[in-house]
């Protein structure tokens, strides 16, 4: 059995061989619960409580209470021409047994919301369980099913997706709150089912419920024949996926959810949204769409649904959805593969325009190939921001293996072209104020696969595109952010005045979450403070898949001319503690998305902001989108909707559309400005 990688850390590596021996194993020590001290890894403030716990650093985790950790197959060393990724990376190959492959993985998807740990699965070419139970699987055996838990990106290192193909099931089921009546427990649901990934596999969809679930009176995780449940939230992108079969993205019994992305993938059979509140895809291929609440968007995806935003449908429904024919600008995320010497590569697709269906090509008419050899791969656990910048100035790449970062500096890209790529949700925290990521005026730049959380002291920026003024853009080789993901407290208290900054012009931001923490540690309308979530300065900036949430000012701020966003979800901040203190000089609340008053063209399509106040006070929010009226700046398929609470939003748009306030309700614009 050939193992060329590594694990979890030490203490899950030590019990590599097991599995193959078939040894028993005991339980493990797992991650340490963040804290809800001054930021992670800071000096104590003074004044600090005494005794009050701050995150344990990389590799000091303190053992918490867990499930048995099985090893996986006997650990050899790495080939020569694969680097050490450190031990949060595990390479699966088909010397693998169905059970060792599901034993594993029930290793690494049991991750705290907030946990510090962090976990890339491979799969290399080749085909993994078995398809005889296809057709019923209540009974199926020798399928891979496992689930994929928080901050576990699991990806095949095939050419084409097909190259990795699954007989089984990799899926997200909801929180289950009422194991005994689960559909009375709607709430969470999947609201929180943020932070995991998948990307570049082909599925033969063949599910069952597994462990504590499959033991529930009502399991969650039954599914149709040849359907996989990827029942997800925020930041949980599937990307280069070829379901032969269908897919749910919600929960068995409903439960609520607040997605998602689907990007360059295909479905043959059909989508179930059912519960989810919203949903962007891109550049895919579906057999059949079926649901929508309030805001689902499609760009340039064979087989989408027809627009039907804001169209009577008969019995008091109102259509949810907005199909563009093609995507004005896109880029896929970069990803690794096993080449046909045997030596991991980097794929790095081009930019295209007006593009639609799925693209997976790996030519050089689709993008550049990287060897490995070229690429610095980081370790959380022995890299600071000085070996770092000092590899990335040499002319290197960066691939960040699974890790957090405490960065006393921020990781400089200078150098066109460059490449930085993250694994298994690697996580950047700057621990002097300073930046994560700051990229200077140079073309060509793609970020893919990155956390960024903030810390104190307090960042002016986390990540930032192109200097104030500078130049350095391009139209046919744009700077990309890819499943970008910033947090403002969460696991620890975290302070940052905007999260990204775009100043270069021609950018292109793919699946962007920005949030300003309503949970976790750190948490509180003057501890977490954060004004915005994404600023553009820079000119034709694109923005595809946008999610914003919670920050105290303006949330999105565009200055540049000609940008464009396709999809945008964003909710008010809960914790305004009154209308004072969340106020736009004589305007009531702030506008989520704000196109400033000087700006002569812009566009933007498929828009929702949502509120939910939830300090008991009446608190409004003038209009959830604010933007100068001229023909140039112009806004189609909108919507306001009352989550629960308190207060609301008065209108859609500037002094357009119908209140959202004091009761649900879902208001909707379709144009803007009106036509006549």
């Amino acid at each position: 059995m050939t193992l060329r990688t590594t694990l979890r850390g030490a203490a899950v590596a030590a019990v590599a061989a097991s599995l193959a021996a078939g040894t028993a194993v005991t339980a493990l020590p797992a991650t340490a619960a963040p804290g809800d001290g001054p930021g992670r890894a800071m000096a104590a403030h003074p004044g600090q409580h005494a005794g009050k716990h701050k995150p344990a650093g990389p590799g000091k985790h303190k053992p918490r209470p867990g499930k048995p950790r099985p090893g996986k197959p006997g650990k050899d060393a790495p080939t020569a021409a694969d680097p050490d990724f450190g031990p949060n990376v595990t390479f699966i190959d088909e010397t693998w047994t169905t059970d060792q492959i599901n034993a594993f993985l029930d290793t690494v998807d049991d991750e705290a919301e907030f946990s510090l740990d962090r976990h890339q699965v491979f799969f290399e070419p080749g085909t993994y369980g078995s398809a005889e139970g296809q057709d019923d699987p209540a009974t199926a055996t020798g399928i891979v099913n496992a689930e994929v838990g928080y901050y576990e990106s699991i990806a095949g290192l095939g050419a084409q997706p097909g190259d990795v193909l699954i007989n089984g099931a990799l899926h997200v089921e909801p929180v289950v709150g009422c194991p005994d009546e689960p559909w009375a427990c709607a709430d969470p649901g999947s609201l929180t089912r943020f932070w995991r990934s998948m990307s570049n596999l082909a599925f033969n969809p063949i599910q069952r419920p597994v462990g504590e679930d499959a033991a529930r009176p009502f399991p969650a995780g039954v599914t149709e024949p040849h359907q996989m449940r990827w029942a997800v939230s925020q930041a949980a992108p599937m990307r280069r996926v070829d379901v032969r079969g269908s897919l749910t993205v919600f929960g068995r019994y409903g439960e609520f959810a607040s997605g998602g992305y689907l990007a360059n993938s295909r479905v043959t059979g059909t989508i179930t949204t059912g519960s989810q509140q919203q949903w962007f895809t891109r550049n895919s291929e579906v057999g059949t769409w079926d649901g929508g609440v309030w805001n689902m968007v499609f760009s340039g995806v064979e087989g989408a649904p027809a627009t039907d935003f804001g169209q009577d449908l008969g019995d008091g429904v109102r259509g949810v959805k907005t199909t563009l024919d093609s995507t004005p600008v896109s880029r896929e995320a970069p990803f690794l593969f096993r080449g046909s010497d045997g030596e991991l590569k980097v794929f790095v697709p081009h930019a295209r325009t007006d593009s639609q269906g799925v693209d997976w090509g790996t030519d050089a008419a689709s993008g550049r190939t990287i060897d490995i050899a070229d690429v610095y791969v980081a370790r959380a656990d022995t890299d600071t921001a000085a070996s770092i910048n000092a590899a990335v100035a040499g002319g290197k790449h960066l691939l960040l293996t699974p890790g957090v970062y405490e960065l006393d500096a921020p990781i400089q890209v200078e150098n066109p072209r460059t490449l930085v790529l993250g694994l298994g949700y690697a996580s950047l925290t700057p621990t002097a104020g300073t930046a994560a990521l700051e990229i200077g005026d140079v073309p060509g730049v793609v970020v893919a696969g990155i956390t960024v959380d903030a810390n104190v002291p307090e960042s002016e920026t986390l990540v930032r595109v192109g200097t104030p003024g500078g130049a350095g853009g391009d139209a046919s080789d744009p700077t990309t952010l890819s499943d970008v993901f910033v947090r403002v407290g969460g696991p620890w208290v975290g302070k940052a005045v905007t999260s990204i900054e775009v100043n270069a012009d021609h950018t292109l931001l793919d699946h962007i979450w920005a949030w300003r923490g309503d949970h976790g540690q750190g948490i509180g309308w003057d501890a977490n403070t954060g004004a915005h979530g994404v600023v553009v300065n820079g000119d034709d900036v694109t923005a595809t898949g946008l999610f914003v949430e919670h920050y105290q000012e303006n949330q999105t701020v565009w200055n540049g001319e000609r940008g464009r966003t396709v999809f945008y979800q964003s909710e008010i901040p809960y914790d305004p503690p009154s209308q004072d203190a969340y106020r736009d000089g004589d305007r009531p609340g702030w506008a989520s998305y704000r196109v400033a008053d000087g700006v002569s063209r812009h566009e933007a399509v498929g828009l929702g902001v949502y509120s939910f106040f939830n300090q008991g006070v009446d608190i409004r929010v003038e209009s959830g989108i604010q933007a100068p009226r001229t023909a140039g700046v112009r806004f189609r398929s909108m919507t306001s909707v009352f989550l629960n609470g308190s207060g609301g939003i008065n209108h859609v748009i500037n002094d357009t559309g119908d209140p959202a306030v004091g009761g649900f309700a879902s208001p909707q614009v379709v144009s803007y400005p009106p036509t006549s």
